[in-house]
């Protein structure tokens, strides 16, 4: 029997509070009878309705809060590998570099020199080339015109960490009708001030059905973007993103623009494994104005 609507809505809200309580305690044994209570659900049924709503179960959530963790521990640097797996609560650093790798698509060590390059190296390309020039190489940065694009889109609500939560809802209302899945950003996630925006969108081919009731409408106005293709794992975007704006934007003769950040997924984890995945990286841009 399929919930309607509020109870559906209801029962999210109810797990969104688990979810936030692991994400604000990631290194808590997370009981499930304490979770339950949380939740406000019987502890004999919890574990059902939690894996229902969530799409994984509770221990699949505190894992990748965890590396998720991780992958920050790793982008700040300054521990070794050791030091990050005992801080996220594994054991061993083998432990841990099984765990990562599963989840990120590449080793503890190699994700860490991949941030390494794209962002605490940004100060070399001045030594034997023109910063742009360099950057550019690097980064293989492309400036495109797109058109005005209608998404239609859910809007996340909690923690980045809890995104893919978002985009499987998504994904189970719009299902095959998606020609595209994109991901639009406002802010970075590390706002705490809560000025970080994100919408899992789609681009559907007909006009939206009674089922679709629950999307928000985005018009996405025409204009320039610089465009990096990302290969690899969904956890590296971030890092990529920041590496744009730090190494490529300042000798661009670009200024970001107002229009959200754009994430449009080529491909899927349901199809492509982590290091084959493909993400075409899209800053809104526009001409540096002269002050």
């Amino acid at each position: 029997m399929r919930l309607d609507q509020s109870a559906d809505q209801h029962y999210r809200d109810r797990v969104a509070r688990v979810v936030a309580h692991i994400v604000a305690h990631p290194l808590a044994a997370h009981r499930l009878e304490d979770l339950a209570a949380i939740a406000h659900f019987s502890p004999f049924h919890f574990h059902r309705v939690y894996s229902s709503i969530a799409g994984e179960t509770v221990a699949a959530t505190v894992r990748r809060v965890r590396l998720a963790l991780a992958t920050r521990l790793l982008e700040q640097g300054g521990q070794s590998i050791t030091q990050v797996a005992l801080e996220v609560g594994y054991d061993s650093p083998q432990a841990f570099t099984r765990a990562f790798s599963q989840f990120t698509g590449q080793s503890p060590r190699a994700f860490q020199r991949d941030m390494h390059r794209l962002i605490l190296d940004s100060g070399a390309a001045n030594e034997h080339a023109n910063a742009h020039t360099k950057a550019e190489q690097t980064l293989a940065v492309q400036i495109v015109e797109r058109p005005a694009q209608r998404l239609h889109a859910l809007r996340h609500q909690g923690p980045p960490s809890t995104i893919p939560h978002t985009q499987r809802r998504l994904y189970l209302q719009c299902g095959q009708r998606a020609a595209h899945r994109l991901g639009a950003s406002c802010g970075v996630p590390q706002d705490v001030g809560g000025g970080f925006r994100y919408y899992a969108a789609v681009v559907l081919p007909d006009a939206p059905s009674e089922a679709d009731n629950g999307l928000e409408r985005l018009d996405i106005p025409a204009g320039l973007y610089a465009r990096h293709t990302l290969t690899g794992p969904y956890t590296r975007i971030n890092a990529a993103l920041a590496a744009i704006h730090t190494r490529w934007l300042p000798a661009s003769g670009y200024e970001p623009d107002d229009r959200p950040t754009l994430e449009h997924y080529l491909n899927s984890p349901r199809n492509a494994a982590q290091a084959d995945l493909r993400t075409d990286l899209l800053i809104p841009i526009r001409p540096t104005t002269s002050l």
